[in-house]
């Protein structure tokens, strides 16, 4: 029992970290019905954010993600700004903008930083963990999956329970009468676009403190964000939240229990048939 619950909880910390990462994503479909391809390479440029403030000045992860969400903020502004408020509405041309970004994003930071492996040293969680019974929890992962989900927490309640979230709301419903009820709608689009930078910037600002940071780690991690979206429910953060634990449960005890290679063929077999059921995903209409 105790290493099915290991397997278990650590699907949940996973799962929680996935649902920050798919939840700027979410928001951004929700309210603009744009897809940012770019958004794997929003979290490797917000690792290296972390990663360079860690080593040059010696901030620990757990207080770097600040300045990491901050950054990614501010690059999500200047997207939205440069590009994507260009081509809004016009079919395929956002997806296939931000799909050039994130080759130029990728490319760039493999020509300056090389494809090398970094790992932050020293950290102030690294190699600790607690046990609860028989069960280890490990610090690094604990702790990022525990601020993701009250980030996860606060975005929600200032979606639900702010004016600025209900004008959000109401752009994302409607967006002609949002203006005529003197909702400044470009404003709420270029704000959406950087707090969905900014989610994915504190995940990836928390990364380092366990995980190597290098040109293509969100390569793999965005891919992960579209399934968690499709299957939550396009604009929908508490289904982003609830599909993102279920890919990291079918991870981990996959991975556990038939083996690692398999893990990833488990996850996209569940993927698959939550779509085949429900194309809307979990929480779509």
């Amino acid at each position: 029992m105790s290493i099915l619950t290991q397997v278990v909880l650590d699907g949940l910390w996973a799962g929680m970290l996935y649902g920050l990462i798919a939840a700027g994503l979410s928001l951004i479909w929700g309210v603009m019905d744009v897809l940012n391809f770019a958004h794997g390479e929003f979290l490797m440029v917000g690792m290296y954010v972390s990663f360079f403030t860690g080593f040059l000045f010696k901030i620990d992860p757990i207080i770097s993600w600040i300045a990491a969400g901050a950054f990614l903020f501010i690059l999500g502004v200047l997207t939205y700004k440069l590009v994507i408020a260009r081509i809004l509405g016009k079919a395929m041309a956002p997806l296939l903008a931000t799909f050039g970004l994130s080759m130029i994003i990728k490319n760039v930071v493999l020509n300056r930083f090389t494809p090398n492996f970094r790992i932050l040293e020293g950290t102030l969680l690294e190699g600790r963990s607690f046990m609860i019974a028989d069960v280890i929890v490990p610090l690094p992962q604990f702790a990022t999956a525990l601020l993701s989900l009250v980030v996860l927490g606060a975005l929600y309640l200032m979606l639900t329970r702010t004016r600025f979230g209900w004008a959000i709301q109401a752009t994302a419903l409607d967006k002609e009468a949002a203006n005529l009820m003197g909702i400044n709608t470009e404003q709420i689009y270029l704000l959406v676009f950087g707090i969905g930078g900014a989610c994915v910037g504190i995940a990836g600002g928390l990364l380092p403190s366990y995980l190597a940071t290098h040109p293509d780690v969100g390569t793999l991690f965005g891919l992960i964000a579209f399934m968690v979206v499709a299957m939550g429910g396009f604009g929908s953060i508490p289904g982003a939240l609830i599909a993102a634990i279920m890919i990291g449960l079918v991870e981990s005890l996959a991975g556990f229990y038939i083996g690692p290679v398999y893990k990833y063929i488990a996850v996209f077999g569940v993927y698959l048939i939550i779509i085949l059921v429900r194309p809307k995903g979990l929480f779509g209409w």
